[in-house]
């Protein structure tokens, strides 16, 4: 009979300033295992409802499991409730809170204001990227007002995010970043292009992406500029090469967005860049992962592989060209060849990578559209498509945006998280007692009431006790037979059927003590007197949707509020975007590139491929020189009249 005991201290009871957090998605309870196994120290997951992905909600239930298999490498689950709230969804949304809470969540990443007002459990608040935190006053007003870890906006430089860094308390408050995935062209929390013109709002989870359609664009005297391309669709964004930089900046957690995007996704990223941050620990030991364990991959991370519409560092190191996805908002894939010749549904093809069935291949059509099919049958140079090719013809380029023999490597199991451990075994005054300790120095001992004989063979004795004692596989630790230390009289001999089950009952006490010794992060409390808010006015850009946030900016100073876009109150022309992406300077139109120039506004034109006009209205382009920012002003279409966009 084995009996069992633990101790423990709190796990990682690291500070924010010294804790390297990798961030990354999960669509549901799959996608966020996945993101665990493959290196996350935490995950983000929307729940049922009130989530900035409303197509990516999960039952309490997942989010439950997920937060327990988290919890067992110390690792963290953040629940994005970060969409705006009318007056009637606060409760529910309260609901969804203690849900959460109870379900084991360790924090919320929200964006409306009104939920600090009303009674929550104690659970972490961080601060949304919707709330559109691009300077330093706004930041510490964030952490001030009780937030743990606030989510910056995407354009910042370097020398923006330290200031921020600076006027932060780096013990209170930690900066979180994307470093890797879609961009939204503008400013998160400050588009309302979608509902303009679908009624469908980013501020509650529905954008209807229009920054991804084909768009016209005229100067000031009407003279065509570009034609039915994707104006306000940019690359994906890709911070592999800055992510010390970032650290040095003040950066402590490193977001990969992608709550919609698939497994291999998922999989591919999160094991890119586990290696990438690891690399850095090695060299910077005042840093430190924030959970714990170590993830082996049976596959080389190759982020290009999967989707991605090209890649870009954004503004991380300034104003560049090269951040547009003009030809296409989807995944084009890698250049792997040129086509020599075409008959129905066979491809000759010139390949400067070897293909394979199965394999998914992508073109530009004559009228510039990305075309795309299967290989069926790959017999050297010539391919059978899967479907009869549109618009594919001898001399075009083929892109792979599908490479199966990768996608198969990421279909199965493709990696392990296992937490490093010691043994010790040792006498007792009726058996022995076996004590495992791991890397976080939680504890646990298991005792066995049993005879114990001198070996015949003491050397032989001593490596069947190592190697029976260090047999984890199967279990989420591991060691080796040389971390066994035998602190007995003498290596004695011991049936292997009673050691395996000390080991096991080991095992299990230990599993039980790290879960007794995670603690959820405490909820912060906010300054008191109360902050003041940076500014003593909202425009409908404040995205103030129910009397509660009213409320909170009220009590913070803020003295003309006004009603977010979603209350439908703006008639008149407003800006219904505003982003860094600048299309006067993508066609080299820039006043500070070209001498003579004036940022006259511009004009953008949705048009159908006949040219009918969707817009009836054009969106006008405003340019602030001065901010280096672009303004698509237009007007909210009334109910009733809103039109179908795209093709």
């Amino acid at each position: 009979m084995c009996r069992t005991a633990f101790r423990f201290r709190p796990a990682f009871p690291m500070s924010h300033a010294f804790a390297l957090e990798l961030l990354a998605p999960a669509r549901n309870l799959e996608s966020g295992i996945a993101a665990i196994e493959h290196g996350a120290d935490a995950v983000y997951i929307g729940g049922p409802s009130f989530g900035a992905r409303a197509s990516a909600g999960n039952s309490m239930a997942d989010i439950a499991a997920l937060a327990a298999h988290a919890h067992r490498y110390s690792a963290r689950v953040l629940l994005a409730l970060n969409t705006i709230l009318r007056d009637d969804e606060l409760d529910g949304a309260r609901q969804v809170v203690i849900q959460a809470y109870e379900a084991g969540v360790d924090a919320l990443i929200v964006q409306d204001m009104g939920l600090l007002e009303l009674d929550l459990p104690p659970i972490q608040l961080h601060a949304s990227t919707q709330c559109d935190i691009r300077t330093p006053a706004k930041a510490r007003f964030l952490q001030d007002v009780g937030f743990s870890q606030i989510v910056l906006a995407r354009e910042l430089d370097l020398r923006q995010i330290r200031a921020i860094a600076d006027a932060t308390d780096r013990e209170r408050c930690a900066l979180e970043f994307f470093i890797h995935g879609a961009l939204c062209v503008s400013y998160s929390g400050q588009c309302t292009i979608s509902h303009a013109f679908t009624g469908r709002s980013a501020n509650r989870g529905e954008c209807a992406q229009m920054c991804r359609l084909p768009w016209s664009l005229k100067d000031a005297d009407g003279t065509p500029v570009a034609d039915r391309r994707h104006l306000l669709s940019l690359k994906d964004n890709d911070q592999t090469a800055n992510l010390e930089a970032l650290i040095d900046a003040g950066v402590r957690s490193f977001k990969i967005e992608g709550r919609l995007k698939d497994l291999a996704y998922v999989k591919n990223v999160t094991a890119h860049y586990r290696q990438q941050l690891d690399r850095i620990l090695e060299t910077r030991p005042e840093f430190a992962r924030s959970s714990g364990g170590r993830s082996t991959f049976s596959f080389t991370p190759r982020p290009e592989k999967t989707f991605n519409r090209g890649s870009t560092d954004y503004f991380v190191n300034g104003r560049h060209g090269d951040i547009e996805s003009f030809e296409s908002p989807k995944f084009v894939g890698a250049p792997v060849g040129r086509v020599l010749g075409v008959s129905g549904r066979f491809v000759t093809v010139e390949a400067a990578e070897p293909l394979a069935n199965g394999d998914g291949l992508a073109w530009y059509g004559a009228t510039g559209e990305l075309q795309g099919a299967r290989v069926n049958r790959v017999d050297g140079g010539r391919i059978q498509l899967v479907d009869l090719p549109q618009g594919l013809v001898t001399g075009a380029t083929l892109y792979r945006n599908v490479d199966h023999v990768f996608e198969k490597l990421l279909a199965g199991k493709s990696a392990e998280r296992r937490v490093q451990v010691r043994l010790r075994l040792d006498d007792t005054a009726d058996g022995l007692a076996l004590t495992i300790t791991d890397e976080a120095g939680v504890s646990a001992t298991a005792t066995l009431a049993c005879d114990k004989a001198a070996p015949r063979d003491p050397l032989r004795a001593e490596a069947t006790l190592r190697d029976s004692l260090a047999k984890l596989g199967g279990t989420m630790f591991v060691t080796a037979a040389a971390e066994v230390v035998l602190d007995t009289a003498q290596p004695w001999f011991v049936p292997v059927g009673q050691l395996n089950a000390l080991r096991r009952a080991a095992v299990e006490a230990l599993a039980a003590a790290r879960a007794a010794a995670w603690q959820r992060p405490p909820r912060a409390v906010p300054v008191d007197p109360p902050a003041r808010y940076p500014d003593t006015s909202l425009n409908y850009l404040g995205n103030v949707f129910n009397a509660r946030a009213r409320d909170f900016y009220r009590k913070h100073g803020v003295e003309l509020i006004a009603d977010a876009f979603e209350a439908n109150h703006e008639d008149g022309l407003v800006s219904l975007m505003i982003t860094k992406h600048c299309l006067r300077y993508s066609f080299n139109l820039c006043p500070k590139q070209v001498k003579g120039i004036r940022p006259d506004p511009m004009t953008l034109w949705q048009e159908r491929g006949d040219g009918e006009r969707v817009v009836r209205e054009p969106l006008t382009l405003r340019f602030d020189c001065k901010k280096c920012e672009m303004h698509v002003v237009g007007r909210r279409v009334g109910k009733g009249t809103r039109p179908q966009l795209g093709d």
